[in-house]
């Protein structure tokens, strides 16, 4: 019999495994709905020998040096700059829209103007959330954040979420800033870093402690259920700690509704040439059902006649149907949240981890820090 079971692969569990395996010496099993490790790290190398990010482009950024730290156990690394780009009005311009952005839009009299007076009122090098940005009381400024808002952000949000970016939780609108600044590249922290061999080799070393056990292809309702307040596995009570990282309204069957998500369907294509664009990222805020193009050969580079590109389109979760990526932070959605989890409160050996599980947006640096403060506080100082 196991010490734990955890419900999920991706950074949340498998570093909850990993601890638990090493510093406890215990023993771990580890339920996994899909038939892989790494969760919507997961990549591989596809037709072409290019290797892919299945979910989506996943770039690794951190200033928490003890995250780096802990991960380059398992991974050697490769520095890599994230940039991305924009397509606005036929030009293909640096995002988060800045300084280097107001002249590649704008004639050199006006974007000299809007400079000096956004250095005025901001710091250099600081990010302004858009709808800050909106509250200025400036004349020119005020053009500028329209401008902005209707040729960068608006759409862009409609299409990925599915609402205003007036309606949405102040948390995600300030995730898409402009930065007070010429740094073209996408994030601005000490750490950039892509693991050599990719995210998967990076989860396979991690979970290679002989205590750790993997099934795969799993639904956690096919081997453990949940009755009178207890945990069972295979029809036994199970007495050890449950981590769970996957949706908390499916752990419990719904009972109090569906948490809403947004998902994305992703679409990759073989181009018959060398580049298809000139950096790893270019986002359609208009115009297109996709919201972004990524071109993997720009993030891990690998001589080829041909490329891989992914086009993202958003769409409604629904359950069973597609995957859900994005938690939508609502009014309601934050209330079934809270139901859920004073409901787990009954459950004293459960343990709830991760952004499914926690409905929050985590980075991955952010889980990784995440895991490891709930190992330390939950289970090694908790017996």
């Amino acid at each position: 019999m196991f010490d734990y079971i955890i419900v999920g692969a991706g950074f949340a569990g498998a570093v909850m495994a990993d601890n638990i395996a090493r510093q406890l010496n215990k023993k771990v099993l580890i339920i996994e709905k899909r038939n892989h490790i790494a969760g919507n790290c997961h990549d591989f190398k596809d037709e072409n020998n290019i290797l892919i990010h299945k979910y989506g482009p996943h770039l690794f950024h951190t200033n928490k040096k003890e995250v780096v730290s802990y991960l380059s156990k398992f991974s050697k690394w490769d520095i890599y700059n994230h940039k991305v780009k924009a397509m606005i009005d036929g030009n293909i311009v640096p995002i988060p829209f800045n300084l280097n952005t107001l002249y590649e839009l704008f004639p050199d009299t006006l974007a000299s103007k809007l400079e000096n007076k956004l250095l005025t009122c901001y710091e250099y090098n600081t990010k302004i959330p858009i709808l800050e940005l909106k509250k200025s009381t400036d004349i020119d400024l005020q053009f500028l954040a329209d401008y902005i808002y209707d040729k960068i952000f608006v759409n862009y949000t409609a299409k990925q979420w599915g609402m205003k970016p007036e309606e949405m939780d102040s948390a995600v609108t300030a995730r898409v800033p402009i930065f007070i600044g010429r740094d073209n590249r996408y994030f601005n922290d000490i750490y950039q870093l892509i693991p050599s061999q990719g995210y998967t080799k990076l989860f396979e070393s991690m979970l290679a402690h002989t205590n750790i056990k993997l099934m795969l292809n799993t639904n956690f309702h096919d081997v453990c259920h949940i009755k009178n307040n207890k945990v069972y596995f295979l029809d036994r009570e199970f007495n050890g700690k449950l981590i769970y990282t996957g949706q908390l309204d499916e752990l419990f069957e719904y009972k109090f509704g569906n948490l809403p998500y947004r998902s994305v369907q992703m679409k990759f294509e073989t181009v018959d040439t060398e580049y298809y664009q000139e950096v790893a990222t270019i986002n359609y805020p208009n115009n297109y059902d996709f919201t972004r193009i990524t071109e993997f050969k720009h993030i891990h580079f690998i001589e080829s006649a041909k490329s891989t590109i992914l086009k993202e389109y958003p769409e409604k979760y629904v359950v069973n149907k597609n995957t859900p990526y994005y938690p939508i932070f609502t009014d309601e959605s934050k209330k079934r949240h809270e139901q859920y989890i004073e409901y787990s409160k009954n459950f004293k050996n459960l343990i709830l981890l991760g952004r499914l599980a926690e409905y929050k947006y985590y980075d991955m640096d952010d889980i990784v820090e995440r895991a490891l403060e709930v190992f330390e506080r939950e289970i090694k100082n908790n017996g």
